[in-house]
């Protein structure tokens, strides 16, 4: 108890040094989740409860940034919030890899608990993009750790185990159990969504959150779609002689970085729900007044349901200047290819304000000779590398 108490008052510690963004359930992927606790021996009439459970409720409790459905969820399933936090970390980490080269590349801010600063008070694309690797991480996560036996209430997928295919297969193995970390991800993630005010002071400040709602809920669902999609299945021959006379096969899930991948693709198809009037439709809005706004609203709605694309409802802000208070870091400092023609190139990333070449030293092995018995021998070289950076 005393080491639950000791993760409590580490919690504790770090809220103050949280900024004006409000703090989330991502947030466990930048703090992680301490080691169980060593089992302690029970005293003499008494019960020890899972050492990884008492944590895993005291974190539910105490953690700042989960909603009430998320704490409820929580303390539903307790052993799980260690893989909700493997997921969020997973997510952080593929996504500033899948944006490390772009002028926006996914920065964290680690003693900010919302992580992303106010870039989730924006519904900007690359918020867009934000929820939905979070949410496919906790499904991936989720899932891996049924597969594993790593929860109690859930294990491989073998509901179709055993049962012959009309192309003469049968499933078998241990199948990815993907149905139940879609279903803990819908609950987890999409439970972090705040009940809906009811001091609105006018209507549109009522639009603006239902719409930021709906966004987020539907970028939730893109993100995890992505991973059942992307589902990939593997099967064994059993036969005389390697005949393939009987195939059993499985279900299993893709590595993460093809989930990034995916939406990162997703990500430079984005569509802008507020922007879905074409020139043709401008230029008759003046004749149909009244009936306009009403069949953008059901464009716009059915557009949200129908497209298995991202959405967004605001364009993205301006990430070339340092702007802190929309969070943009600007890409000033940062290492530019002179010889590419990417997002990483010089030209694109530094905004057109050009940049600084420094000469630096770098070190590596050469004169490498193998040495009898058995390893290799190196030398260490220097060589001058002209780094660019950003002005």
């Amino acid at each position: 108890m005393r080491n639950v108490m000791s993760f409590i008052q580490l919690i504790v510690f770090i809220l103050p040094f949280a900024l004006s963004a409000s703090p989330n359930w991502m947030y466990l992927g930048i703090i992680g989740i301490p080691p169980p606790l060593q089992q302690q021996q029970a005293s003499p009439g008494s019960e020890i409860e899972d050492p990884e459970i008492v944590q895993a409720r005291a974190v539910c409790s105490a953690l700042p940034g989960l909603a009430l459905k998320q704490v409820d969820v929580c303390m539903k399933h307790p052993n799980a919030i260690y893989s909700v936090s493997d997921g969020a970390k997973k997510a952080i980490e593929q996504c500033q890899l899948q944006f490390r080269h772009e002028r926006w590349n996914c920065s964290v801010m680690e003693n900010e608990q919302s992580v992303f600063g106010p870039t989730l008070d924006k519904g900007s694309k690359e918020t867009a993009f934000i929820y939905a690797i979070t949410s496919a991480g906790v499904v991936y996560s989720i899932t891996n750790a049924c597969s594993s036996g790593k929860l109690t209430e859930c294990s491989c997928d073998s509901m179709q185990h055993g049962q012959t295919t009309p192309e003469g297969w049968k499933w078998g193995g241990c199948s990815d159990n993907l149905r139940f970390g879609l279903q803990f991800s819908r609950k987890f993630v999409d439970g972090s969504e705040p009940i809906r005010p009811h001091n609105f002071k006018t209507t549109k400040q009522k639009r603006i959150w239902s719409n930021r709602l709906k966004m987020n809920l539907h970028n939730n669902e893109v993100g995890r779609q992505i991973v059942m999609s992307l589902m990939k299945m593997h099967c064994r021959c059993h036969g005389v002689s390697g005949s393939c006379e009987l195939k059993t096969c499985w279900k299993f899930m893709p590595s993460f970085n093809e989930i990034g991948n995916e939406l990162k693709q997703k990500y430079g198809k984005a569509i802008l729900i507020n922007h879905v009037m074409n020139d043709s439709q401008k230029k008759n809005s003046t004749i149909h007044k009244k009936r306009e706004p009403r069949a953008l609203k059901r464009l716009n709605r059915r557009m949200l349901i129908e497209s298995k694309e991202l959405v967004h409802i605001q364009k993205s802000p301006n990430y070339c200047k340092q702007d802190f208070e929309n969070g943009v870091l600007g890409t000033e400092g940062r290492k530019c290819n002179i010889t590419s023609t990417g997002p990483d190139s010089c030209n694109k990333l530094c905004c057109g304000r050009g940049y600084i070449t420094k000469v630096v030293k770098e070190e590596e092995h050469c004169n490498c000779k193998f040495v009898w018995c058995c390893y290799v021998k190196c030398d260490k070289c220097y060589k001058n590398i002209e780094q660019k950076s950003c002005k």
